[in-house]
């Protein structure tokens, strides 16, 4: 597994923000008004495209504040996550809303050019915990992905959940990899 040319290093930044964020007021999830039943996978597609509609131009996320961190994730055998265009106010506030993803997804397209394949949300387990008491998190009956520390993105224990949205993945809409995403056009550069 490897990162190709990351871009901004935001470790120390997120360190920051979990420390700001403890003492904040307590947040609660947005669970997409589950209330503890269960709703199907397409309802958080159906938000994840509604929601990021607008960032099939790459200039629209990055004017609402999205810029790229971590170059372009990808895995030897696994496929890749793309291209992560990361909303740090958002992923600053420890909460979790349906309609407000962290992270965009990019793949790179020859030439340049990008295609949105999805959203992605990120809260620090610390920032959650805090907040929310010891159960992981959920969004409209999705439980996220618990990511420990030491990772490959230097940041601190975090949840995190991968909705493909915009490009349809056989191996399911809420897994981290997508085996049919790849990095090979990546430049190196944000666009």
């Amino acid at each position: 597994m490897n990162v190709r040319n990351p871009i901004i290093p935001i470790t120390c930044a997120l360190v920051g923000l979990a420390v700001a964020g403890a003492v904040a007021p307590p947040a609660l999830a947005d669970h997409g008004h589950s209330s503890g039943k269960h709703q199907p996978k397409g309802e958080l597609v159906r938000i994840v495209r509604e929601a990021t509609a607008r960032f099939h131009d790459v200039a629209v996320a990055e004017a609402e504040g999205y810029q790229l961190h971590f170059g372009c994730v990808s895995a030897d055998d696994a496929g890749a996550m793309g291209l992560h265009y990361v909303n740090m106010a958002l992923v600053g506030d420890g909460e979790l809303h349906a309609d407000r993803p962290e992270i965009v997804i990019y793949e790179p397209l020859p030439g340049g050019r990008l295609r949105l394949v999805g959203a992605d949300y990120l809260v620090l387990t610390e920032d959650w915990h805090a907040r929310n008491g010891a159960a992981p998190p959920e969004l409209v009956g999705q439980l996220l992905h618990l990511f420990h520390s030491p990772n490959r993105f230097g940041l601190p224990d975090f949840y995190t959940l991968h909705v493909w949205a915009w490009k349809k993945n056989p191996s399911g809409t809420f897994v981290n990899w997508h085996p049919e995403v790849s990095c090979e056009a990546f430049d190196g550069q944000a666009h």
